[in-house]
């Protein structure tokens, strides 16, 4: 069993494809198996893809229902122990970047890098957390090419859901990670560059995300809510002298004496005035 399975999807889109097939067999560690799932491509991809079979161990070039249609063929063809989704167009970060990180590749669920992005005008490194806390994935998510899974991790959430145009991958993470709880590790380098030129770029997928959240989610997103709408208070100098005051045992006593004497000389004065 190879160690990492590299998967490239394709749809009339050649000189991407060509950019992302070099990037793959330039790699200076090679332990991996790719496979190329192309959907029945009229700009010569086909043509292509055969010229470079003898450096392609799996390809294909057929009709298919979407992008997560593609993704999930190429997910039931691999047979490495970790994934990683390199789409047409997308290439790695460097010739060596798999010779120096593959040796993450031991244990967690997933293992994710930082991702280039890249546009007409210009270039830029973006960073991902550490500790992924579910309020990442209400407007962000990870990046696929630059996120290894482990394969025995669909087995577990299920494959990529067909029904949706583009947010599946956001839709696998926030299950595996929230629902499933499964396990991941960072490592900070830059694995991947990623064009500003695909669908996900263009449009606005939000319906699709509230509905993965109502779905699953719909008690974590009411206190999410109700966090947001408190957090301006959270932010104002007293909140953060008064945590800076209970950061102590001592700090939380005062604290707790000052606030039980304010409402008992509150309750006074509301007496009084009943009385009056």
């Amino acid at each position: 069993m190879p160690k990492l399975s590299i998967i490239t999807i394709n749809y009339n889109n050649l000189e991407g494809l060509k950019r992302t097939v070099e990037s793959v067999v330039n790699q200076t560690w090679k332990e991996f198996e790719y496979i190329v799932i192309d959907g029945s491509s009229t700009d010569g991809s086909a043509a292509y893809l055969e010229s470079q079979s003898d450096i392609i161990d799996y390809w294909v070039s057929e009709p298919d229902n979407g992008i997560y249609n593609a993704m999930n063929k190429g997910f039931m063809k691999a047979t490495g122990e970790y994934l990683l989704f390199l789409n047409s167009g997308d290439h790695f970060y460097s010739d060596n970047v798999l010779q120096k990180n593959h040796k993450f590749l031991v244990e967690k669920d997933l293992v994710y890098f930082n991702l280039n992005f890249v546009d007409k005008a210009n270039s830029r490194i973006s960073k991902y957390p550490e500790r992924l806390a579910f309020s990442h994935f209400i407007h962000g998510s990870l990046p696929h090419p630059a996120t290894f899974i482990k394969k025995q991790l669909f087995e577990i959430v299920g494959p990529y859901d067909e029904g949706f145009e583009i947010i599946s991958d956001w839709k696998f993470f926030i299950l595996a990670l929230f629902k499933y709880n499964c396990s991941y590790y960072k490592v900070e380098e830059t694995l991947t560059t990623f064009y500003l030129d695909g669908i996900s770029s263009k449009f606005d997928f939000s319906d699709e995300r509230n509905k993965v959240l109502k779905e699953y989610f719909s008690g974590f997103i009411s206190d999410y809510k109700e966090l947001v709408l408190i957090s301006p208070l959270m932010k104002t100098n007293r909140y953060k002298m008064l945590s800076e005051i209970e950061s102590s045992l001592f700090g939380k006593k005062i604290v707790s004496l000052f606030f039980r004497a304010y409402i008992i000389v509150l309750s006074k004065k509301k007496l009084e005035d009943v009385l009056k």
